[in-house]
């Protein structure tokens, strides 16, 4: 079962994937002579996204295996 945090995080992922479609499909529609450009960009920005949200991910499954509130980070006030 995949916990509360990991859950979370799939959804900042998806979220941003399906924000970096839409601006993409915003700007083709509004710039039609550079949509071929836009969308390779868009491309890259959606493996950019991936990429990234790897490690979060990667945290929110072992907090949630552990159980604890901890994710890895250090407190900010100490």
């Amino acid at each position: 079962m995949i916990g509360r945090r990991t859950v979370i995080e799939l959804l900042h992922i998806a979220a941003g994937v399906v924000l970096a479609l839409v601006m993409a499909w915003a700007m083709a529609w509004a710039v039609p002579l550079a949509k071929l450009d836009i969308w390779a960009v868009d491309i890259v920005s959606i493996i950019v996204i991936l990429i990234m949200g790897v490690q979060p991910v990667r945290e929110a499954l072992a907090a949630d295996k552990a159980g604890g509130e901890s994710t890895g980070r250090t407190p900010a006030n100490g």
